[in-house]
């Protein structure tokens, strides 16, 4: 990995990138979680894959700084929508008219490295996950080597130790749920502050965490004038959000997309 003299940005700052995943089935299909095994667990539909995929083309374009690390919900749409986006970054001569990860033809396994982390899982209470489909007992299992066989193979950091060494707790507040968010990327960006992140996550860990830093919905663009102060974290309008680290080996400062 690159030290933080290398990271290949303008200002020295780490850049943090966090995405919703992809478009899931029971959006499309309200009446798939009747018969659905694990009803909480939707997957992307096709169009969710295709959307992922392009997202990490755009990224890939884009962007000015490679991704050194991923880190993803265990939740199957937002592990399908990382190995879509990996695929899309990594892939070897990258092929304008590709659509998919089926469309690439060989990956270059030394562009970045990924992790399951607990710690991004969906807000676990009823208001992101109804009643009637959330597990009976409460509990969220996942086989974490059937997840990671979805990614690339060699891609899989097997030495990382997770943030959240389990799931949250069913029936966690909003409040709990943005504090874990919050306190998750902190520690991440202190722990690997020489290399950039893709954080992919839900929707109501997007939402909560940036209505955390300024008063306004997540998805409303800043503008380039505008700038606030919160907690650790500074809004810097459409270029993202900073947050100045206190260690004083880290580099001096992050970039939160």
């Amino acid at each position: 990995m690159e030290s933080s003299a290398d990271l290949n940005t303008t200002d020295g700052c780490q850049n943090i990138l966090m995405l919703r995943h992809g478009d899931r089935i029971d959006k499309i299909n309200p009446l798939w979680p009747d018969t659905a095994s694990r009803p909480w667990d939707p997957p992307l539909v096709q169009d969710g894959l295709v959307r992922a995929f392009q997202t990490g083309q755009r990224i890939r374009s884009q962007i000015q700084f490679p991704i050194h690390r991923v880190f993803v919900s265990p939740f199957i749409r937002c592990v399908q929508t990382a190995s879509e986006v990996i695929a899309a970054l990594s892939t070897v001569d990258l092929n304008p008219n590709a659509t998919s990860s089926k469309d690439v033809l060989s990956i270059d396994k030394s562009k970045l490295k990924v992790s399951i982390e607990f710690g991004l899982s969906e807000m676990l209470n009823s208001m992101a996950i109804r009643p009637k489909v959330a597990p009976k007992d409460g509990k969220f299992n996942f086989n974490i080597s059937d997840l990671e066989a979805m990614f690339p193979e060699g891609m899989v950091d097997h030495d990382v130790d997770p943030v959240y060494k389990e799931m949250p707790p069913w029936e966690e507040t909003v409040e709990e749920c943005t504090e874990r968010f919050l306190s998750l990327v902190k520690t991440l960006a202190d722990k690997y502050p020489s290399e950039n992140l893709l954080l992919v996550t839900h929707g109501e860990g997007v939402r909560t965490t940036f209505a955390t830093y300024k008063d306004v919905a997540v998805y409303e663009v800043l503008s380039q004038e505008e700038s606030t102060q919160a907690g650790d974290f500074e809004v810097i309008g459409q270029a993202g959000i900073k947050y100045h680290s206190l260690k004083t080996t880290a580099v001096p400062c992050v970039k939160w997309y």
